[in-house]
């Protein structure tokens, strides 16, 4: 597109009916196949901001962690990679959605924002 190189790749289902002897397109669908984003580069400077546990709703909890320069998000016991997209933006390996880390007016991360589909789901952060 415009001397860009575009890579998107997409499935596309129609459904044909035969009615009075014609065929007749009745549905279509197209779906893009996800792909990851190209990893970035994190700030290491800033884990120490976003590492804590975070709380959806009682007893809901996700935790934030280091392992040396590599950020880590557990849940139940599942720890997920978090690849960098840019310094404050992350997202899990095969996973259509983003991790984003909110400030206050002070300056210290006081929310995690799961972003899926344009839909934020925000954790509040604990400790």
């Amino acid at each position: 597109m415009f001397g860009q190189k575009l890579r998107a790749r997409y499935h596309i289902t129609d459904t044909w009916l035969r009615r009075d002897g014609n065929w007749q397109i009745v549905a279509s669908q197209a779906h893009r196949y996800y792909e990851d984003p190209a990893v970035g580069k994190a700030d290491p400077n800033k884990f120490a901001d976003f590492i804590g546990t975070y709380e959806l709703a009682s007893g809901q909890t996700r935790a934030v962690l280091s392992e040396g320069d590599t950020l880590f998000v557990e849940r139940n016991g599942k720890k997920d990679q978090l690849l960098p997209e840019t310094s404050d933006l992350f997202f899990r390996k095969g996973v259509e959605g983003r991790i984003l880390f909110r400030y206050d007016k002070d300056g210290k991360v006081d929310a995690l924002i799961d972003r899926r589909n344009n839909e934020d789901v925000v954790w509040r952060k604990k400790s």
